[in-house]
């Protein structure tokens, strides 16, 4: 992890921005620096930053502070977000970091869908920033943000039938039917969500529920390799929010373990169904790359979305990883 301080500088510098833009795109910048500083560019993470400037848009007004007494009733509006950063600001400045995300992770956890799967997966890359380094001032104040947009951007998914599935998590995702009509947006898309398949059998445990969970990751991030060009940028979600979760575990109890890979598994299997294409094809990586040479690439691409799923691809190390990676940079549009 980055001993400079630059990734501090880098997220004081965000934390005057607001978690979108648009009303609707997520502002990925913490996880993109973040990531590059896990991989050692920090040096690169103030340039980066400079181009993704003209993406930022001025941190929001509040409308009501959220309390104890009110917090159900502001879950899920997104005009709340700043009320819910400044709740969690509070919150965490108050008692360890530890204890606020084990008491709010259930409460968030089924809404892990709202705001394309980014609330979750910004926090995945806060709190590795926690486990791996100093808990300085910038970090925690990184998580009350990440844990505000989920509560703002909180979407509950129900009513969704149980399907035939498969033991392994490859399989199971394989078994995951496309939705017949796959336009429109995220919200749109999961709506006609209706049935996924059951990835079975369920864990006996914590133990086995984590093991499950980076067998979801690894098989996330393989099929991007021969599926990506479904829909390069969101197809990339289906690896990166298990992995989010999966980065997380080992500051939860135990006792949430299980109900984490069972969301993790929803949302990947959901995205799997929004965006994936009819039929994959073969995909060998053009050439043998190191991974640090893979993350070069990707950094000197530029992409938000390319840079996170590689850094996800990194966590795993593998061949067939590595060449996700490397498909994710062919197909996306590199930044303006």
């Amino acid at each position: 992890m980055d001993t400079t301080g630059i990734l501090d500088e880098a997220l004081q510098r965000l934390h005057g921005s607001g978690p979108e833009r648009l009303g609707r795109l997520s502002n990925h910048a913490p996880m993109a620096v973040e990531a590059l500083a896990a991989h050692g560019r920090a040096g690169s993470v103030h340039r980066w930053l400079d181009r993704y400037a003209a993406k930022l848009e001025e941190f929001p007004a509040g409308v009501e502070p959220v309390t104890d007494g009110n917090w159900r009733s502001a879950l899920g509006d997104a005009r709340r977000a700043a009320d819910w950063i400044d709740h969690f600001g509070r919150e965490i400045a108050g008692r360890p970091w530890r204890e606020v995300l084990a008491e709010w992770w259930p409460r968030l956890l089924p809404g892990m869908y709202g705001g394309s799967t980014h609330p979750v997966i910004r926090v995945g890359h806060s709190v590795r920033t926690l486990l791996a380094g100093e808990e300085t001032g910038p970090r925690l104040v990184e998580l009350a943000h990440g844990l505000g947009y989920w509560a703002a951007r909180h979407h509950v998914v129900a009513g969704i039938a149980p399907l035939p599935g498969a033991g392994r998590a490859a399989a199971a995702l394989d078994a995951v039917p496309p939705l017949a009509e796959r336009d429109g947006g995220f919200t749109a898309r999961l709506g006609r969500v209706t049935g996924l398949p059951v990835w079975s059998p369920a864990p006996a445990g914590p133990d086995e529920a984590r093991v499950r969970l980076r067998e979801l990751v690894r098989a996330a991030t393989h099929r991007y390799a021969t599926h990506g060009h479904g829909e390069a940028t969101m197809l990339v979600h289906a690896a990166t929010a298990p992995n989010a979760v999966l980065r997380t575990l080992p500051a939860l109890p135990p006792a949430l373990w299980v109900p984490s890979l069972e969301a993790a598994w929803t949302a990947a299997a959901a995205v799997t169904a929004m965006y994936a294409p009819d039929t994959p094809v073969a995909y060998t990586a053009p050439g043998a790359f190191t991974p640090e040479e893979v993350f070069e690439r990707a950094l000197a691409h530029g992409d938000e979305h390319v840079i996170k799923l590689t850094d996800t691809a990194l966590d795993i190390g593998d061949e067939r990883a590595l060449a996700a990676a490397l498909r994710s940079i062919e197909l996306s549009e590199p930044p303006a």
